[in-house]
């Protein structure tokens, strides 16, 4: 149920409501810990400056996204497979130039809800509950097209054992709306 309302939100926010408007979408693609990661995301900016400075400030934006993890070593056992659908909403702060363009560096942390008990190559998570960090880099062109990469990382912050955690490297691009 959780998974449907996540998606119901999510293909809702992408309508142009006024206040509800999204600023980008974005597609991701992510491996590691013998799990591939795809995700869709909405992406709303803050419209917020802090810091500026010589032409750059931190700002920020809200990523709301839904996904699938595909294990290939369920209960680690060659050959087993896992799908898990994840849905997460992530505050992120990106150092930027004041023109939105060119080299950026951002990190974030949020809260993410799992589909099911993430159990490949040997990690087994005790929660649905999962906190994801990132920390990456990308480059907006004059088009705004934004491309990405990230490391990223998922546990329950010692919420509950056991916490092995999980890393993804994650390639996104993100495509503005409007403006």
């Amino acid at each position: 149920m959780t998974t449907k309302f996540a998606a119901i939100v999510l293909a809702a926010s992408a309508l142009h409501i006024p206040a509800f408007a999204v600023d980008s979408v974005s597609v991701e693609y992510g491996t590691g810990n013998h799990t591939d990661v795809y995700r869709v995301g909405a992406q709303w900016n803050w419209g917020k400056q802090w810091w500026q400075s010589n032409g750059t400030h931190i700002g920020g934006y809200w990523d709301l996204n839904l996904g699938q993890w595909r294990g290939n070593r369920y209960q680690n056992i060659p050959g087993n497979h896992q799908n898990i659908t994840v849905a997460g909403i992530t505050p992120v702060f990106r150092f930027q130039k004041d023109n939105l363009q060119g080299w950026y560096g951002e990190l974030g942390i949020g809260a993410n809800l799992l589909s099911g008990y993430y159990d490949v190559g040997g990690r087994r998570f005790s929660t649905r509950f999962q906190f994801g960090d990132h920390i990456g880099i990308g480059y907006v062109f004059s088009n705004k097209v934004d491309v990405g990469l990230r490391y990223q990382h998922f546990s329950n912050a010692s919420i509950d054992s056991p916490n092995p955690g999980v890393n993804y490297t994650v390639l996104r691009v993100s495509y503005p709306l409007g403006k």
